[in-house]
C-alpha cells in the first residue's frame, strides 16, 4: 500500500509515567473520537507503552536481554503492554473504528535489540479488509539477548518502509521537539547536530525523545518523512493540515 498513514500515539499521552499503568481515559476517549471523525482507512496505529511495561521492564532488566529460566518478567512485561493495548483498542472500538490488536510478541524477531522480522502480510491483509491493525512496543523474542524490548519508535520505523506507508504522525504531550523551549520545526540530519534534545525524566528503556529522533531520521533516510505533534492536533495530522509541530526530513 502507499497511500496508508501511521499514527503513532506517545506512551506519555496514553498513561502517566509517574504511576505504574494509570490509563488517561480522557486523553484515550479524545483520541478515539479525533481518529474516529477523520475515517480510518489505510490508518496503523501504534502506541507506546508508558508506565503500563517501561517499570516491569526496567525491572527485570530486559533493556539488556534474558537467560534461561529467568523468564517471568517476559511474561510479565507483555501482560502490561498488552493490557493497555486492550484499553486503547477498546475505546476506538467504542467509537466505531474497526480496531483490531497486534502484538509484536506474536510475530516479531530481533537481534541485539534490533527488529529483524515482522510478519505484515495480515497487517496488509486487515488494512484491505479496512480494518484498523493496533500495536505497541512490547517485548520480543531476540535471537542474540533471548529478549529485548522493542519500542513504539522501532515499529514506527520498521513498518513504514514495510507497508510503504505516505505519512507519519507522530502525537506527543509537548508540541513538537523542543530546543531551549522553543519549537523545532524541522529536523534533518544536517541539523541535527547543534540541537538540544532533552530525555525523558521517567522510566523509559527506549530511548526518550533522542530515541525517537534516531529512528525517524532511519526513516527520513529511506524517504519517509514524519510529523511530531501535540496530541491536541491529531485531528488537524489525520486531516493533512498544519499541526504546528515539527517535521523530520531528509537532507
Amino acid at each position: 500500500m502507499s497511500d496508508g498513514v501511521i499514527l503513532k500515539l506517545g506512551g506519555s499521552i496514553l498513561t502517566d509515567k509517574s504511576a505504574d499503568c494509570a490509563i488517561n481515559r480522557e486523553s484515550l476517549d479524545s483520541i478515539a473520537a479525533a481518529v474516529a471523525e477523520a475515517g480510518t482507512e489505510g490508518i496503523v496505529i501504534i502506541h507506546g507503552a508508558g508506565s503500563c511495561g517501561h517499570p516491569e521492564a526496567k525491572r527485570h532488566h530486559l533493556d539488556v536481554g534474558a537467560a534461561a529460566g529467568k523468564t517471568e518478567g517476559i511474561y510479565i512485561t507483555h501482560r502490561a503492554v498488552s493490557g493497555l493495548n486492550d484499553a486503547v483498542v477498546a475505546a476506538l472500538r467504542e467509537k466505531g473504528v474497526a480496531a483490531a490488536g497486534v502484538h509484536p510478541f506474536h510475530v516479531a524477531v530481533a537481534d541485539n535489540g534490533r527488529l529483524v522480522a515482522f510478519e505484515c502480510r495480515h497487517l496488509e491483509t486487515m488494512l484491505a479488509l479496512e480494518m484498523v491493525p493496533v500495536i505497541h512496543g512490547d517485548v520480543v523474542m531476540d535471537l542474540s539477548r533471548g529478549a529485548c524490548i522493542v519500542s513504539g519508535d522501532q515499529l514506527v520505523r520498521y513498518l513504514a518502509a514495510a507497508l510503504r506507508i505516505s505519512r507519519v504522525g507522530l502525537a506527543t504531550d509537548v508540541p513538537g521537539v523542543l530546543d531551549g523551549g522553543r519549537v523545532v520545526p524541522v529536523i534533518t540530519r544536517r541539523t541535527v547536530a547543534s540541537l538540544h534534545i532533552g530525555d525523558s525524566m521517567h522510566t523509559d528503556v527506549t530511548g526518550g525523545m533522542r530515541g525517537k529522533i534516531d529512528e525517524l531520521l532511519g526513516l527520513a533516510d529511506a524517504g519517509i518523512g514524519s510529523d511530531i505533534f501535540h496530541v491536541s492536533r491529531v485531528a488537524d495530522f489525520l486531516a493533512g493540515n498544519a499541526h504546528g509541530g515539527t517535521s523530520v526530513r531528509g537532507d
